[in-house]
Parts: structure tokens; sequence; C-alpha cells
């Protein structure tokens, strides 16, 4: 099972975004290019699928004049699940902002932008220099499983491929980004005039992929690689736990990956959750209702956001419905 994937599935924004850079026909071009997400479309005779319901965890903080619900996402889903309803969408009705991990632009070129100055090896070392021989068979393999030629990747950091790798067999089944749950409250803000702010920018974000040590990123690759097969598994397993409302369940399932990555659960889960509740700490002194939306895994187990805040003196309860 693959312990980086589920670490990042459940806690960093950037991840569906990480193919922004490719361009059709399989070269790179410049970043003021946008490239169309990479989709499967279904054929023109499938029916639509049929509505299943979720009730993913929420909980909520509040004082005499401020309110902040929290709530945990699953940045990739499939159409179909029912989850924008009940206790979650009234939570969101009576909140005057949604607050997210970061904001992503819209156009994709604006991202990669971002991006690509990070993911290119400043120093020119190329990626197939970093890997051993059975490293780079295996590697050259994988990607040429999802259809992307390895040259193209050569100039970049592994963490780079690592991220696109962990996307693209996801949309070919059936996970889409604009069905995430951040994409679609995001819409669903926008056409109800609420103001969308984010913990975190995205150089913030992209940076904590580079600012993890060679080695790290080696074994980041390495880790997809290996488990490529079973990415679409692990993150159906994660899927369901998040629709069932089991947070526990969630911790449990990545107990085994955090175990074995301390320095990225840190830099990625508990660094994160101690600054976005020191944040949240300082917004319940202003009056008025937030709506936090964060990668489910910052709001399971230990470490959670939850934990952090209760460090704070702030009594988080869990909201039933």
């Amino acid at each position: 099972m693959n312990s980086w994937f589920k670490t990042l599935a459940s806690t960093c924004a950037i991840i569906p975004f990480a193919q922004c850079a490719l361009i059709p026909g399989g070269n790179m071009a410049s970043a003021a290019e946008p490239a169309p997400a990479a989709t499967t479309p279904a054929p023109a005779t499938a029916a639509a699928p049929a509505t299943v319901d979720a009730d993913p965890a929420l909980w909520v903080v509040k004082d005499e004049d401020t309110t902040i619900y929290l709530f945990g996402t699953v940045h990739v889903l499939k159409p179909g699940l029912s989850w924008f309803d009940e206790a979650v969408k009234d939570a969101f009705d009576k909140s005057d902002q949604l607050m997210l991990e970061l904001v992503l632009p819209d156009d994709q070129a604006e991202v990669a932008r971002t991006m690509l100055p990070l993911a290119i090896d400043a120093n020119g070392t190329t990626l197939t220099s970093r890997l051993d021989a059975e490293q780079l068979a295996a590697y050259q393999a994988a990607m040429a499983s999802v259809g992307l030629p390895p040259a193209q990747f050569d100039m970049f950091e592994p963490w780079f491929p690592a991220i696109t790798l962990s996307v693209l067999p996801l949309t070919k089944l059936g996970y889409d980004p604009e069905q995430g749950a951040e994409k679609q409250l995001t819409r669903f803000a926008k056409a109800s005039g609420k103001p969308v702010a984010g913990f975190e920018t995205l150089s913030e974000q992209l940076g904590f992929f580079d600012g993890l040590p060679e080695t790290q990123q080696i074994a980041f690759l390495n880790s997809v690689v290996k488990d490529l097969d079973t990415l679409g598994p692990t993150l159906d397993k994660m899927v369901v736990l998040w629709a069932k409302g089991d947070p526990d369940g969630l911790a449990v399932a990545m107990n085994e990956s955090l175990a074995a990555t301390p320095e990225l659960a840190q830099t990625l889960l508990y660094d994160r959750n101690a600054r976005w509740a020191e944040a949240l700490k300082a917004r319940m002194e202003q009056p008025g209702t937030v709506f936090v939306a964060v990668g489910a895994g910052h709001l399971a187990g230990e470490k959670s956001v939850q934990d952090y805040l209760k460090q704070h003196g702030l009594t988080v309860s869990r909201v039933d419905y």
C-alpha cells in the first residue's frame, strides 16, 4: 500500500493540479500555455451514476459571536456522491466566508508559472541520474503505462513526476478534480457571494515538496511507482471512510503511512495543523461564521487541527446529523 499517497491524498490540495504543465503531444511548453486536465471522457451513451448519500464528518468551534465549522475534504471524487446537503449545507449556508488550504488560480497557466521554476532542478541534475538501474526501469515502465514520455520529465526534481504519477491513474479511474470538495465548495461560494480565502499560498504548498531532502523525494517517487496499481483501491477505501463520517477509521488507514514517513507527516500534516489552529484561534477574536474545508487527514487522528485547537483552550464539538 502506497504510504506516501495515503498521506498526500488527504492533506495537499495541489495534488490534483500537478498535470497542469503537461502539453498535448508530449512536449513541455512554456508556462504561459494552459493545458487541459488529463481526463477520459465518458461514452455518450453512458448513464449518469446513481447518487449515493455521503455524510462526511463536521465539527464546530464557537463562542458568543464567532462560529467556525471544520469540514474534512477529499480533493478528487467521482461523480454521484451526495455530500453537500443536510448539516454540511446548513453550516455552509450560515457561513460568511469559505476558508481552504489554498485558493488555486482558475488559470492553469498561472499554476504552471509558479510550479515549474520549483519543479525544474536548478543545478541541472537529471532525474535519470538519481535512480539506479532497477529504479529507472520501473520508473520508465510506470510513465509509459500512463502515456507519458519519461524524457519529458528528466529536467525535474523527483517530487514532480511522483505527484504527476499519483494523479493520472486516478483520472482514468473516474476521479475528477472538478468533483473534489474544494472545487465544488468554491463554486458554491462564488455563486452565493461568499469570499474565499486560503491558509497558504500556492508557492508555499509547492515548497513543502520542493523542500524535501533528495532522499525523501526519491523514496516518494519509488513508492508511487511501486504501488501505481493500488492508487485507485487506496483512494476508494479512503473515500468510503470519508463518506461514512469515520475520521477514526481514516486515521487508522493512515497510521502505516505516518509511521513509515515521519518527516513527511511532520511537514505536510502536523506542522501545518499547528499553524492553522493558531490562525483559527486568532479568527475567533473576530465576529462572524467561517466554513473551513481542508483535507480530511488534517482532521483525523492525533495532532489533528482539533487537538491543536484544544491546546489553545477552545472546545471542538462534532456535529451530529
